[in-house]
This record gives C-alpha cells, sequence and structure tokens, in this order.
C-alpha cells in the first residue's frame, strides 16, 4: 500500500517542484534589481538566484522555523511559525476531506465555503449562547455545526439524485447563499453583540473553546489533533465498510454499481451530507480554536483552497492532510516573505494556481520531467466528475 501511495504521489509532488520554479521565474523577473542586470547575462543569472532564493528562504522561515525567533528563547521557540502553520491547516485538512469524500463518489463538491459557513454559524451559535461545562461544550457545539452543514450540503446530493441537477452548478450557488445569509444573520439580534452595530457575534464563551496543545504562547490546539483523528476515520470509512465501497463503486462506474444492486441516489445523497458535514467541522474548530468569533468572512478562503488540497492530495485523506499542510505553509509564509523581501504574497495564489493547473496536465509534466510508465488517468483531474 505504501508503495502504491509514493507511486501516485510522484505526479502531485513533481508539479509543485514545477509550480515552485515557475513561480521563483516570477518572482525574479518582477524584482527591479533582476531586471537591471539584463544587459550582463552573469550578473542577471547571479542576482535571479539569489532574490528567488531569499524569497523561499523567507517563506520557510514563515512557515517552519525562524532562528531569529530562536534569539534568546530557545530552540524550540524558533519553531513558532511552524505552529502556525498547523493551526492553518487545520481546518483547511478537513474541507480538502470534504471535497475529497465528495470526489471518491464522482461528485465534485465546489460548496465546501458555503458549508464551511454554516458550520462556523452552528458553532459560535452554542458557543456563545449556552452555557455548559468544558468537554461537553465543545461537542455540543460541533455536533450542532456538523448537522447543519450536513443538511447545507445535502440539498445539492438531493437535487443531484431527484432532478439531475449538477452538483458544480448547485453548490456554487449554495456559496452565493451562504454568503448572504451569514451577513443577514450576523444582523439580527439573536447574533448581534451588545453594543455594536456592525455585523459582528458574541465571542464563544471559554467552556466552548478548544485547548491550546503547548501553552498560551502558542495558537495551535485541539483542532489539529481532531483534523488527523478524522482524516484517519475517513481513510478506515472509505476503504474499511460496506458504505465506503459504496461512494467508491459509484464513483468509479456509477451504471456498474446500479446495475451491482447500489442506490446511487442513496449513495449520492449519503455523500453530499458527509462531505457537508466535515466541511462544517473545519468551520466549527476555526471559529472555537481561533476565530472565536462569528464575522462575515470567517470562512476566508478555506472552502476554495480545499478544492487544491484535494487534488494535490489525490483524493487520499494521507495526501490531504500533507496537501493541507503544505498551503498552509505557503499561506503563511507568504506573509514574511512580503515582509522580509517585499514579494508580493499573491504570488502564493500563482503558485497555487500552477500547481492545479499542472495536476490537470499530468502528461505535460511527465513529459517536462520525463516520467516514464506514470499512472495515466491517476488524476482526479483527470477522471473527471461523473453521476
Amino acid at each position: 500500500m505504501l508503495k502504491r501511495l509514493l507511486r501516485k504521489s510522484v505526479m502531485p509532488f513533481l508539479a509543485f517542484v514545477l509550480a515552485l520554479i515557475i513561480g521563483g521565474i516570477v518572482i525574479g523577473l518582477t524584482d527591479s534589481r533582476v531586471n537591471s542586470q539584463i544587459s550582463h547575462p552573469l550578473k542577471f543569472i547571479k542576482t535571479l538566484l539569489s532574490t528567488v532564493g531569499n524569497a523561499y528562504l523567507s517563506l520557510f522561515q514563515g512557515a517552519i522555523y525562524d532562528p531569529h525567533l530562536a534569539t534568546g528563547k530557545g530552540f524550540i521557540h524558533g519553531f513558532y511559525p511552524l505552529s502556525e502553520t498547523l493551526l492553518a491547516a487545520s481546518p483547511l485538512i478537513l474541507c480538502g476531506l470534504a471535497v475529497a469524500v465528495a470526489f471518491k463518489s464522482g461528485l465534485f463538491n465546489i460548496g465546501a465555503q458555503g458549508q464551511f459557513i454554516f458550520g462556523s454559524i452552528g458553532a459560535s451559535y452554542i458557543g456563545f449562547k449556552y452555557e455548559m461545562p468544558f468537554g461537553l461544550h465543545i461537542v455540543v457545539a460541533v455536533a450542532f455545526a456538523m448537522l447543519l452543514a450536513g443538511l447545507w450540503g445535502g440539498i445539492a446530493g438531493v437535487l443531484k439524485a431527484k432532478t439531475g441537477a449538477h452538483e458544480v452548478i448547485v453548490t456554487i450557488m449554495l456559496n452565493y447563499i451562504a454568503a448572504r445569509f451569514i451577513l443577514w444573520i450576523l444582523g439580527q439580534t439573536a447574533f448581534r453583540r451588545p453594543g455594536r452595530i456592525d455585523p459582528l457575534a458574541p465571542p464563544v464563551k471559554e467552556s466552548s473553546r478548544l485547548p491550546m496543545l503547548f501553552g498560551s504562547e502558542y495558537r495551535v490546539n485541539l483542532g489539529f489533533i481532531i483534523a488527523l483523528a478524522v482524516a484517519g476515520l475517513v481513510y478506515l470509512f472509505l476503504n474499511r465498510t460496506t458504505l465506503g465501497f459504496r461512494f467508491r463503486a459509484v464513483g468509479a462506474n456509477a451504471t456498474a454499481a446500479r446495475t451491482a444492486g447500489i442506490s446511487v441516489g442513496v449513495t449520492t445523497i449519503s455523500a453530499m451530507v458527509l462531505s457537508g458535514a466535515l466541511a462544517g467541522l473545519g468551520g466549527a474548530i476555526h471559529v472555537l480554536g481561533n476565530q472565536y468569533e462569528l464575522t462575515t468572512d470567517v470562512a476566508g478562503s478555506f472552502g476554495f483552497d480545499a478544492i487544491t488540497v484535494a487534488l494535490l492530495g489525490q483524493g487520499n485523506p494521507v495526501g490531504v492532510v500533507l496537501a493541507a499542510i503544505l498551503f498552509a505553509a505557503l499561506r503563511v509564509g507568504g506573509v514574511t516573505m512580503q515582509a522580509n523581501v517585499q514579494v508580493p504574497v499573491e504570488i502564493v495564489l500563482v503558485i497555487q494556481a500552477l500547481v492545479v493547473l499542472f495536476i490537470a496536465a499530468p502528461g505535460l509534466v511527465a513529459k517536462i520531467f520525463r516520467v516514464r510508465n506514470y499512472e495515466k488517468g491517476n488524476t482526479l483531474v483527470s477522471k473527471g466528475w461523473n453521476g
């Protein structure tokens, strides 16, 4: 199994490397110091490599380890950027799993953003509205978040199963509705913070907040452990359970699955409900572990980044975890890169877009790196999304 996983990981890894190379070229060619040396080839190349190297070094220091932070506080404190990366990766892992589960079922869930929003709403409401003992409060808030998000995701599943409506169109529209809904609900009395007129919910109570993993100096919390545990459960579900087999069977060939006696409609609805619940769990741990209060932009771009994470992770839970940490590192490190070497943080978006582009064209990547006998049709993009 490990050998097969490594073989399937070759093309995503090469796609990421190629994206970094092209991203580095973009960084260099948009730098005035590099352009000023264009008439001197050797100096031009030297300045280009130096600029790109410094940019990626700053990216690493902002995402993994910064020796300047360790000065006077000890070696371990230098890993503070890594704790921020893991914090950002936690909801991204869960959203990536949400999209991956839908992929495995032959569905393209673009609606993780909206499902994340509904999970955030549910967790926030239980978190600030009710008084409960620590532990129980977290469980109830998370459960309500997953319920709301699962129902929201299930709408697309029902429409797909009963009317044949394409899940891509439906989930995109549901994202718009969710974005407007959170704006509306934050204007209602039940969600309005006393003494404020802007759309901001009351902060969740201490009893509903996820505990920190390494003390108050580091923001990474129990949400990361939850995300890893859920990734393991999703792997077992897809590969060791009857329902998980049905998901994969419908995703591989819906007609054959129907012939074998599997209800494609029920499986489609179940997959979208589970997918929505996972994205909602991501929203819950974001609110209960980091954000603490509901705002109109609580979801950020987690739901959309999850699509790229699921693609890079090849729909495999282990791959999704690694891809989510990688993308979180790009997001967190990009801020430091901009501050230290004045490289626009938008370059991270360029790299992410290039990753998607190259994953969608594995033949091109194989040709560039001269990879022989790669698994054609291995990527989710090349397979397409049926249903």
